[in-house]
């Protein structure tokens, strides 16, 4: 897929012989088509096609380009580039004064709870520490400053969980008032937010838009003469009017942007609440991070974020990622010697459990969290473009509205002008100077609302509406988006890469098949034919290498098994062999852990039995773990060469694969004692030896095919998006999947490089790569570094790509591609944070709906696009044609203030909203920089311009007689009548053009129309408020009363505009944008110049 620039938001991407489909987005182009006009221009501030890595540099120099009237509406919800440096500052200081810092937030806060205007987010707690032995403030003290002394004073970790009446093993115990007498204690873990703008602010930020600051002046200016001229009675009109219509503006934006903030500051807490499991009563359960409590016991795992302050409980190879909290990227390994843990920080690798110390603003994390404001504001390629599209139509109206007031002054000056009754307005030496100046106000009014609705400052702000409105409903499809440009990148996605375990299977693992003793189990968990001696191997290496738990309630209820899922089927399978998980680990003790490696593809443990006895447990991809053993445990409990078996190992391992099961090898071996480092040092840094294993056993594990995979996986197809399995399971297992799902057509597909390994792929040179990725459907035993060289390579080729991930080791991938989707069930905090949408059910039929919904926001804007430039060119044309050939326009103020709250607020609020359809699904991805305005665009909005133009022109210029109104006797009547009818007319026009852009290639407008109820609404509000003003308003809005018979020529004439619409599509477009033609001459200039 070739890629262009985009000026202005103006220029395409790519050209194909295939029919266009705005709503689609357009169809996908050919490479070398109109290569030349499709350069990459680096000149262009607004060609930025990925924000997601934009540079702060990038993103300053596309907001200096644009021509801004208001920049804190125009801005809006973009980001604040000084976050970084305000957050790095605010960082330094909590470090360096944190005592100091909680001090001060607690004492606001009780003088806040003294006057019972707490927030509910308070996590003040009382001075009392209730019924245990260890003082708040000593706590507090003792883990920020990292005191070893302290923490030895208090009798270790063992001393304080004592003092904290919290069991190391079990946790606090699982009881409601439990945890409401720690809150009370010690505080909850949740800090008080800093407030969001208030409705007021909004305000505020609204009137500040410097076309209606210079309407405000205009206005006040005119009631002023008014009221001197005409009197308080008649004179406060023309004023009032301006005055009002700029209110209406104002209040109409505020209500909107402040609902929109109250949206992102739901998706921000909703992206806060992180879940996570803590032991309870001996129970793993699964609470919000807001509920964690001191004394809580937390397990820690790879990619998990530290809840709260704590210490280390026990640990192996366990390494903190400390960045967040002290601005150094170094990894911290963490073991009794260096306890401490910091709330908010990562856990980089191994695993561990913590003792939690301090929680909410007792943690420095908790003090940052307080002191900064949630930056809802990012860059999004629509919103760069838009402002460039903006900015373009800016200069126009600009220009035109200086062309007006130029010509009006001209005429007026020169005596031309004449008022409604006949009388040249401006006589030399007779007109007052106070009537010059009234009427120059009025002429100066005139061009100011030209510019109101020339220059379309709320263009970018649909695209903040469409999202914010996406957002929303993908919260109910199951989808969390962290980044807003996700969501409309989605949309030009060309292919996803996607995980196999959880996304496209269910994650429902139980052990169906079973190789122990030297041949298959007749029942995958009937211990009857296995020796004592296999069993109690077994049990041992599945209960000590685990990250999983066993429960036994006290009251005999049936055992909870928790863990991951595959933990949680070898678990079920073990204890039905006999496992006694809790004596298991009372007899014996690891003194050493390799946990699971992404990269390994298995894990270990070091056990001490007794005091003489040390045993090395592993368990991991069948066929790698095959590959370390030497000899095999029979049914009689004897070691066995494994030699001769060998062969039949793994033609078992086939077999089970190749029915979509995954393969789990558990082997140990001895060790002797001598040979175990002594000293905590050397053991932390012991490799765990992995030669000369004996294999117990081979599990194949069922994980079934999600329901609706693969009719997601066709939808995806037919949608032009190419769905590729990156799996770590064995080849033979991700094919039987992938040819389940669908993602594979037939065995013939079967082939290398379509089907290949992590390994063979990462040994390719970069060449190599980027020609075999094109053709990789499957990749099989990959590692996440595997993943990563894939989506580097797709996008050389020009592929929007999509990645599902949910591993700490997946966040590079995750970060590198266009669009990262982490799972929300099975996916680490690490991978989460690098992700731009967490997919909260872990299914791909969710992954399917984002794209539907990235392919409705572009093709929502283009619809408010074509909408609002109809507008724009009639309106415009209307008024100069009029203004220099009358020295007067048919459209006031006031009208054209209203005509522009229909354009900005309303028809982007109809617009925005308008629901995906299967339709959207049936196109191919919308390229990188495809033109904002097609020539499907370009051919409706000027069909409907020139209809609007030259039916209100007819009516400016011949009205009195079309009308009727040639023999009315008060001509200034016949005037105002004509003047109304114009005004009437036009915003039917706007009316009925709202149905036509929800469809801009469809000849049916109407279809769906009932999806969309607030559509309707907003279209029905529109036309009774138009009822009202040309009714009741008419001093006020420059209108008077219409008879039913103008009223019904004003509904016939908006009416016209569905046929027109109809007869218009079956225009052919030529396929070379027309943004190409304009951008011509000025790349020519360009060129010359600089030649």
């Amino acid at each position: 897929m070739s890629t262009t620039s985009s000026s202005n938001g103006l220029l395409p991407t790519s050209m194909s012989g295939r029919h266009d489909d705005v709503e689609a987005g357009g169809s996908a182009r050919t490479q070398d088509e109109h290569h030349e006009q499709l350069e990459h221009d680096p000149d262009d501030p607004f060609d930025l096609d990925n924000t997601k890595n934009a540079s702060a540099q990038s993103l300053r120099r596309w907001r200096q380009a644009a021509l801004v009237l208001n920049a804190s509406r125009r801005f809006r919800y973009t980001l604040d580039l000084n976050k970084e440096e305000h957050y790095e500052s605010r960082r330094r200081m909590i470090r360096a004064h944190a005592q100091v810092i909680r001090a001060a937030l607690l004492f606001k806060l009780a003088g806040e709870q003294q006057i019972g205007a707490v927030a509910s987010s308070s996590s003040t707690p009382s001075a009392s520490t209730g019924n245990f032995n260890i003082d708040l403030e000593k706590l507090v003290s003792m883990t920020r400053n990292q005191n070893m002394s302290s923490l030895q004073q208090h009798g270790g970790v063992k001393g304080v969980a004592e003092k904290l009446k919290s069991n190391l093993e079990q946790g606090i115990e699982e009881d409601e008032k439990e945890v409401i007498d720690r809150k009370n204690a010690f505080g909850s873990n949740t800090y008080p937010k800093k407030k969001g703008k208030s409705f007021y602010m909004f305000l505020w930020e609204a009137w500040q838009d410097l076309t209606l600051i210079i309407l405000i002046i205009a206005a006040v200016t005119s009631l002023a003469l008014g009221i001197k001229t005409e009197g308080l009675k008649e004179g406060w009109l023309d004023g009032g009017s301006i005055a009002f219509a700029v209110l209406l503006v104002i209040i109409v934006t505020a209500v909107s942007d402040y609902r929109q903030s109250l949206q992102f500051q739901n998706l921000n807490d909703e992206k806060r609440n992180i879940q996570l499991e803590v032991m309870r009563g001996g129970r793993t359960v699964k609470i919000s991070i807001y509920d964690v409590v001191v004394g809580d016991v937390i397990p820690l795992r790879i990619g998990d974020q530290v809840p709260a302050d704590g210490v280390l409980i026990s640990g192996h190879s366990l390494a903190i990622d400390e960045s967040s909290m002290t601005g150094e990227s170094k990894i911290v390994n963490k073991d009794q010697k260096f306890p401490f843990l910091m709330s908010g920080c990562k856990v980089a690798d191994g695993v561990g459990s913590m003792l939690v110390t301090g929680v909410g603003i007792n943690t420095e994390w908790g003090l940052l969290m307080a002191s900064i404001s949630e930056d809802t504001g990012e860059e999004t390629p629509l919103q760069v473009r838009l402002n460039g599209l903006a900015t373009f139509i800016g200069i126009v109206g600009l220009t035109v509205a200086l062309v007006v007031l130029v010509a009006l002054l001209v005429r007026y000056f020169t005596g031309t002008t004449q008022d409604s009754s006949g009388a040249t307005q401006f006589v030399k030496g007779t007109t007052s100077i106070s009537d010059i100046v009234d009427d120059c106000v009025k002429i100066f009014t005139i061009a100011v609302t030209i510019v109101v609705v020339a220059v379309p400052e709320g263009l970018p702000l649909a695209v903040t509406l469409t999202l914010a409105y996406s957002m929303r409903k993908m919260m109910a499809d199951k989808a969390l988006v962290r980044r807003l440009s996700a969501c409309e990148t989605m949309g030009s996605a060309t292919t996803i890469c996607s995980d196999k375990t959880g996304t496209l299977t269910l994650n429902q693992m139980t052990v169906v098949e079973t190789y122990a003793g030297g041949s298959k189990m007749d029942v995958a968990d009937n211990p009857s034919g296995l020796h004592p001696k296999l069993v109690a191997l077994i049990s041992e290496g599945v209960a000590q290498n685990t990250t999983g738990n066993v429960f036994h309630p006290k009251d005999g209820g049936e055992v909870e098994i928790s863990g991951s899922p595959t933990e949680k089927a070898i678990l079920s399978w073990a204890y039905k062999l006999g496992m006694k998980f809790d004596t298991i680990r009372s007899e014996s003790a690891i003194i050493h852990a390799f946990p699971f490696n992404s990269e390994k593809k298995r894990g270990g443990v070091a056990v001490l039995r007794g005091d003489s006895e040390v045993f090395i447990h592993w368990k991991g991809a069948a066929e790698i773990v095959l590959g370390c053993c030497t000899q095999y445990m029979d049914s009689n409990g004897t070691l066995q060469p494994i030699d001769s078996q060998k062969e039949f190992f793994r033609l078992a391992i086939d077999a089970m694969a190749k029915n979509s099961l995954r393969c789990v090898a558990i082997a140990c071996r001895t060790q002797e004692l001598n040979k175990v480092p002594k000293e905590q040092e050397d053991l932390d840094k012991w490799s765990l030896p992995e030669d000369e294993l004996t294999l117990l056993a081979i599990v194949g594990i069922k994980d079934p095919c999600r329901p609706g995979v693969r009719e997601a996986v066709r939808i995806c197809t037919s949608a032009g998006v190419k769905v590729r399995m990156v799996t770590g399971d064995n080849l033979q297992t991700a094919k039987a999947i992938a040819l389940e799902c669908g993602i594979l057509a037939s065995d013939t597909e079967a082939v290398e490089p379509t089907i290949i390994e992590g390994k063979v792929f990462r040994e390719l040179s970069e060449k190599e790569r980027e020609q075999v990725a094109k053709r990789i459907t499957v990749m099989g035993r990959s590692s996440p570094n595997d993943k990563l060289l894939l989506v580097q390579a797709l996008r050389k080729n020009g592929d929007v790509v999509a990645v599902t991930g949910d591993g700490t080791n997946d966040a590079p991938a995750l970060h590198e591609a266009d669009i990262g989707l982490s799972m929300g069930i099975s996916g680490t905090e690490v991978a989460k944070e690098s992700s731009d949408i967490i997919i909260l059910d872990d299914n791909f039929a969710s992954v399917v709906k984002v794209v539907r919904w990235g392919r409705s926001v572009y093709a929502n804007i283009q619809k408010f696009i074509q909408f609002q430039l109809t507008v724009n060119v009639a309106a415009l044309i209307i008024n100069v044609v009029a203004a220099m050939s009358s020295g007067d326009v048919p459209l006031k103020a006031v009208q054209l203030l209203w005509v522009n709250l229909i354009m900005d607020t309303l028809g982007a609020l109809a617009l925005a909203t308008e629901p995906p359809t299967d339709h959207l699904m049936h196109r191919t991805p919308v390229g990188r920089r495809e033109p904002l305005i097609t020539n499907i665009m370009w051919r409706n909005l000027l069909v409907q311009s020139f209809y609007q133009v030259a039916v209100l022109l007819v009516l400016n210029f011949a009205g009195l007689s079309v009308l009727g109104l040639s023999q009315d006797s008060n001509h200034a009547h016949a005037v105002e009548v004509k003047n109304t009818m114009i005004f009437n007319a036009f915003v039917m026009c706007q009316i009925f053009n709202e149905f036509n852009a929800r469809k801009p290639d469809e000849m049916n407008v109407f279809s769906g129309v009932s999806k969309n109820p607030l559509f309707v609404a907003i279209v029905g509000v529109t036309f009774v408020l138009q009822i009202i003003i040309v009714t009741f308003l008419g001093e006020f809005a420059h209108t008077v009363a219409l008879s039913w018979q103008l009223w019904l020529a004003s509904i016939v004439i908006g009416l016209v505009s569905w046929p027109l619409a109809v007869v218009g599509k079956l225009i052919p477009v030529p396929r070379t944008p027309m943004s190409v033609y304009f951008k011509k001459p000025f790349r020519k200039y360009r060129a010359s110049r600089s030649a």
